[in-house]
């Protein structure tokens, strides 16, 4: 260990040498750069730790000096330094012990080993754990900056490299975040999509998509338009053979055999940002139930066209018989001709104001006065009304219903006419001297109408039809009674708009019984 005069001289000759070349060296760590790197000196030898720090300091280095090996490993695990210049030999720890120790904690720190006992194979080990270079003891000022440039170019390319590393995995994230974002609303979304580009290749699909398309599977930048329907490679086409970008849109309708659906394909171009055509994005939406109504309203249109036609034609064919005078009628028989033409104008009136009842019914645009009501109090009127008719066929009607049921909240032309078709049905439809039986009662949270007649009955096809607009049983038994086939379609509607149940029990030959649920709070 040197005395203290020793470390005197030492120290001004370290100086004088270092102002003697700085105007030859003129060192500067990176070119055009001034920020001077923070050294980690280690060191057991006194005079040349200090010297050093003191050489350093006087260019404008942030320097730290560690006596042993134990203070050494303190000091650069509890900062990061640029530089770290480690003796090899000391006598607590070792410079290889302290090289492994900081850079465990900071990789990035560039490591010199300072001594003057290097060997082969402390050169391999001390590589090995990330050492960058020798520092040969003992060595002059030049020596020494020239080590430390060479280390700070080493350290700001590693930390260059761990900035673009971050950057590179935060772009990466960042995209692979953006994929599954997309993914997310692709798949999320009911229509199919389907990306391909100008190749024909698969790009982006979503699991409609191949449902829609009926495709077990494909895969990401496969071929995929020979798999595709060719209604589907064809609207594809149109858009590749123009090579590039167009606003125009083709669709098409496809019927999808087995999976019973029918769907409507639209295809557009997709845009490279210099307006060349990059692939054509296919958008499949299911219109099954839209097809399903269209086909509904057509056929309703002609029912109703129907309906209208049979006593309309017949109401002009009995004022024309009146007014030709080429034939000559009785007083009795004009008569004859009006009051059937009233009969058919009551039922075409009757028929148009069920119609409009339907459609205040599906548009929720009718009138509505929600009360209190007693439905025993409804069906005693209602049979009062109907006594003519129940007289005339000489029907028993029974009305079964306790005083204490619990009201029910509805409107009372809408609950009245929900059961004057269900009694006016039960007396149309009874044989002579038959028999409707009306019980109410409260079953849970509903109270429950049952109606039962000894009337036709139905087959079991007409039971599946009941409850469709203009549907009516056609026998021989029914040829006579009249109707508009609107009634039940009614019955349907109000009870669904209470949410309610409707159902019927029924046989053919030996009656019908309909059983209603209305809820009551």
């Amino acid at each position: 260990m040197s005395s203290l005069p020793l470390l005197l001289i030492f120290n001004f000759l370290l100086s004088s040498l270092y102002l003697v070349t700085q105007k030859q060296n003129s060192i500067i760590l990176m070119e055009g750069n001034t920020t001077k790197p923070k050294v980690l000196i280690v060191d057991d030898e006194k005079g040349l730790r200090i010297g050093t720090k003191r050489l350093l300091e006087l260019e404008g280095y942030t320097v730290s000096a560690a006596e042993n090996g134990q203070e050494g490993i303190k000091l650069g695990t509890s900062e990061e330094f640029d530089i770290a210049i480690i003796d090899l030999k000391m006598p607590d720890v070792d410079g290889i012990n302290v090289l492994k120790e900081i850079r465990k904690k900071y990789p990035n720190t560039v490591c010199f080993i300072a001594t003057a006992y290097a060997s082969y194979d402390t050169a391999i080990e001390s590589t090995k754990l990330g050492a960058f270079g020798y520092i040969p003891k003992p060595f002059a000022p030049d020596e020494l900056f020239q080590h430390l440039r060479r280390g700070f170019e080493r350290r700001q390319l590693l930390l260059e490299n761990e900035k673009w590393l971050k950057e590179r995995e935060a772009r990466l994230l960042e995209v692979a975040f953006e994929k599954t974002r997309l993914n997310t609303i692709i798949n999320s979304i009911k229509d199919g999509v389907l990306v391909v580009n100008v190749t024909g290749q698969g790009v982006l699909f979503n699991p409609n998509a191949l449902k829609y398309l009926n495709l077990n599977n494909i895969v990401v930048e496969e071929y995929i338009l020979d798999k595709l329907p060719q209604e589907v490679t064809n609207l594809i086409n149109k858009h590749q053979v123009q090579k590039e970008y167009s606003s125009v849109s083709y669709n098409t309708q496809l019927e999808i055999k087995s999976k019973g659906i029918i769907v409507e394909v639209t295809s557009s171009s997709v845009p490279h940002p210099d307006g060349t055509l990059a692939g054509v994005v296919i958008v499949i939406r299911d219109i099954t139930e839209l097809k399903k109504i269209e086909m509904l309203k057509s056929q309703f249109i002609s029912m109703v066209s129907h309906e209208l036609k049979a006593p309309l034609a017949a109401v002009n064919g009995f004022i024309k018989l009146i007014l030709d005078k080429s034939i000559p009628l009785t007083g009795e028989q004009i008569r004859d001709f009006l009051e059937r033409s009233q009969l058919r104008l009551e039922s075409l009136l009757k028929m148009v104001n069920d119609l409009l009842d339907i459609s205040r019914i599906e548009t929720k645009t009718i009138q509505r006065e929600i009360k209190e009501l007693n439905i025993k109090d409804i069906l005693k009127g209602i049979i009062e009304i109907f006594q003519l008719d129940i007289s005339k066929k000489e029907l028993k009607v029974n009305l079964e219903a306790a005083d204490n049921l619990p009201s029910f909240r509805g409107d009372n032309d809408e609950i009245n006419r929900l059961f004057t078709n269900l009694v006016s049905n039960a007396i149309k439809y009874n044989v002579n001297n038959g028999y409707i039986d009306i019980k109410v009662v409260k079953e849970d949270s509903y109270l429950k109408i049952n109606i039962k007649d000894t009337g036709i009955g139905m087959k079991a096809e007409e039971k599946n039809k009941l409850f469709r607009e203009f549907f009516r049983a056609k026998n021989e038994q029914t040829k006579n009674i009249s109707g508009t086939g609107l009634g039940l379609s009614i019955v349907k509607r109000i009870v669904d708009t209470y949410a309610g149940k409707v159902a019927v029990e029924t046989e053919f030959g030996k009656g019908t019984e309909f059983i209603i649920h209305l809820p009551v709070s």
